[in-house]
């Protein structure tokens, strides 16, 4: 009998948790990036692959679709559907992707998400030893998760090619967790209150002992040693209330914004909402706070926000306090009156929301607790209801009912089509991935045999018409539309080419260069040695283990030059292979050794500052290429504020001002790049694109003030 793999899932409005379970041991499921949180979106872009959770846009636009578990349940009425910027049809259940001409419904866009959650799944299997076991997806939903949307979940793992799936609900998940880590055996009553991003559930529960479920609708709000006494759940009202109260306050009443034009689902409305929500946090753990919400004023100006806790509870008295109240009343008199908060043993919070004061002052007073003696319990993390779906699934494996798994011809077909559809964008995307690829190691080839010229072994480069016709013709085809439009087997054929004539033209500099490469690592193991028997020499001095060693050594500045020529290298390899993210730490951690030289002569000066210069220009490129402009701005100008003149720093800066649609700084900036680097195709190409888009938008504008003014 095949065994089987329990992954518990906790689809969040904006972040979704897994947790793996492989024979009573549980494991959480990290993304690629590391974290155990996997934002619940999906982006796209023309000529990209998609980017789905952990790769998703971090801004909000109309092509990246946000909040998939509330597409799915077809919530469409609460304050925050104003602020998506995604075209959402309710009427045919389809997303409206602009970039790609594309339109989607809610199940495939939420297969997209299972597919990720899927292969990060297979990864961490692979981790722990388990690669050959049947995996089933089991889904914590609230209580009042519509049948539609469950049914919708399993057509989404069906079509990520998860073979069996389930929905359990989320209030038995938390009380088996509590049973299993505070209350044992021993019969309890709880409360467990979450709050989440756009979803309040209260439940009150009865831990330790189901003699008292007696008939069938009871049985179905219990599990084994958990019974539901009363749950009360709104899907429209979470932490992201407090967000619009506070936006909808500062649009009415702060000076700069009183007036402003821009509607809910422009980008400064979303950068308003994110401030709002950034000062929310603030006021969670400080009794006053101030942000700075960038470029949202009258000619892109600054707008400070700032409010305390006393105005936060003003703004938010009806659209949350109130709701949580009734919603707290209502789950007490559900359960039998207010005689049963008498016997709680404790009040779970969990949830980000749980974390806000209002809203504990909110159920302190409601539960008639406001003395300071009581303390809220918080025994459950933002784990637990993906570890308490782990822990049912087995259980509810063996009592499914059958005629969930029965479905009728037409939603079989339905189920095909999706899965279909949904293998064929998959095998698209590692098709555009695997050419990224392949165009990066010709970039990043054409990159290093054009810098290598100033480097240690740049003599040995050929100085040839026909080394020259292959740096410029390759940086044309990279350019060039051909490029653009290649296929993957063309782009591959065009990687041989450039790698087989770069090795013929450049033998002499490759032999070195492996040659020198090896010498390091001789003399890295070497030093490695030494430094660990003088830590162990000096523990048994001081009578400890040695550990802590930061590498505050001062070592001459050749070995030091030689450890950060050693990590820019890993870091280039790292980036030919697609590695962006490990790149950029590596160049990291060269700058850090940057950091530690001493006693430099002016000529060590100059060289370690032409290294911090490259590893600075390098960075902003891995940046770019993560989508993560912030951080490629402040990489150009820390590279700018080394050389103001240097073209490279200059255009990769425009590109990110391109991005961020801050077109007159782009255009300054390719300006002077033009000057530095004359003929440069890809300053020419990035203007060309910015002229065009400027006059877009300069057409726009015209358009409106005719409109506004006749």
């Amino acid at each position: 009998m095949t065994s089987k793999l329990i992954i518990g899932i906790d689809l969040g409005a904006l972040t979704t948790k897994i947790m793996l379970c492989n024979q009573n041991e549980y494991e959480l499921v990290r993304t690629s990036h590391g974290s155990h949180c996997l934002p619940t979106a999906v982006s796209f872009a023309k000529g990209r692959a998609r980017m789905i959770g952990e790769d998703s846009s971090e801004k909000s636009d109309e092509n990246t679709v946000c909040m998939l578990d509330r597409l799915v349940d077809c919530l469409d009425e609460d304050s925050l559907v104003a602020f998506q910027r995604f075209e959402y049809k309710r009427e045919n259940d389809s997303v409206y992707i602009p970039s790609i001409d594309e339109e989607y419904s809610s199940t495939a866009l939420m297969a997209m998400l299972l597919g990720r959650i899927r292969r990060n799944v297979i990864l961490t299997a692979e981790r722990l030893g388990c690669t050959n076991a049947e995996m089933v997806f089991v889904f914590a939903v609230p209580p009042n998760y519509s049948m539609e949307a469950r049914q919708a979940l399993s057509d989404a793992a069906y079509a990520a090619s998860v073979s069996s799936s389930m929905c359990v609900d989320s209030t038995l998940a938390y009380g088996r967790v509590l049973q299993q880590r505070k209350f044992g055996d021993g019969e309890q009553k709880v409360m467990v209150v979450e709050i989440g991003h756009t979803r309040t559930s209260i439940s009150l529960l009865k831990i330790g002992d189901n003699s008292a479920v007696n008939d069938d609708e009871k049985k179905e709000s219990s599990d084994e040693g958990v019974t539901v006494l009363a749950n009360v759940n709104s899907s429209i009202m979470g932490a992201g209330n407090i967000d619009v109260c506070l936006y909808n306050h500062f649009l009415s009443t702060h000076p700069l914004l009183v007036g402003s034009s821009f509607h809910n689902k422009s980008r400064s409305a979303q950068r308003l909402l994110d401030g709002c929500k950034k000062l929310k946090h603030l006021l969670s753990m400080l009794p006053e706070g101030k942000v700075t919400v960038e470029s949202i004023g009258d000619n892109e100006s600054d707008v400070n926000l700032s409010a305390n806790r006393t105005d936060l509870v003003q703004l938010c008295e009806e659209s949350v306090t109130e709701q949580l109240k009734a919603m707290l009343e209502q789950c007490i008199e559900e359960a039998g009156g207010r005689q049963i908060l008498d016997d709680l043993a404790s009040v779970e919070l969990t949830g980000g929301g749980s974390r806000i004061p209002l809203v504990q002052d909110t159920i302190l007073e409601c539960l008639g607790k406001q003395d300071k003696d009581f303390v809220f319990s918080k025994s459950l993390d933002d784990t637990s209801l993906a570890l308490g779906a782990a822990m049912m699934g087995p259980r509810t494996l063996v009592s499914a009912d059958d005629s969930l798994m029965q479905f009728s011809v037409e939603r079989q077909e339905q189920r095909k089509t999706l899965q279909k559809n949904e293998m064929a964008m998959a095998d698209k995307d590692r098709e555009i991935s695997a050419k990224d690829g392949l165009k990066n190691q010709i970039e990043s080839l054409i990159l290093e045999l054009r810098s290598a010229r100033h480097s240690k072994h740049g003599s040995l480069l050929p100085t040839s018409k026909d080394f020259t016709t292959l740096l410029d013709g390759t940086d044309d085809w990279l350019f060039s539309d051909e490029c653009n439009e290649a296929t993957l087997e063309a782009m591959s054929k065009k990687w041989t080419e450039v790698k087989s004539k770069s090795e013929c033209l450049c033998a002499d500099y490759f032999n070195a260069k492996t040659q020198e490469a090896e010498r390091i690592e001789r003399e890295m193991e070497e030093e490695a040695k030494r430094a660990a028997a003088e830590r162990d020499s000096e523990a048994m001095l001081d009578g400890h283990d040695g550990e802590g060693d930061h590498d505050n050594r001062k070592l001459p500045t050749k070995r030091r030059m030689e450890i950060v020529v050693k990590n820019k290298d890993e870091g280039t390899e790292l980036f030919a292979g697609g590695n962006y993210k490990f790149a950029a730490a590596r160049y990291s951690k060269a700058l850090t050794h940057c950091s530690k030289f001493f006693d430099l002569s002016a000529e060590d000066e100059e060289e370690v500052k032409k290294v911090k210069l490259s590893l600075h220009s390098n960075m902003a490129l891995c940046y770019i290429k993560l989508d993560k402009h912030d951080n490629a701005l402040q990489s150009c100008n820390e590279a700018l504020a080394l050389d103001s003149t240097n073209a490279k720093a200059l255009f990769r800066r425009a590109s990110v001002y391109h991005h961020q649609r801050k077109f007159d700084l782009a255009i300054k900036d390719l300006e002077a790049a033009e000057v530095l680097s004359p003929g440069d195709k890809a300053v020419n190409k990035l203007k060309r694109l910015v002229d065009h888009e400027m006059l877009k938008q300069k057409k726009k504008e015209q358009a409106m003030a005719k409109k506004m003014f006749g």
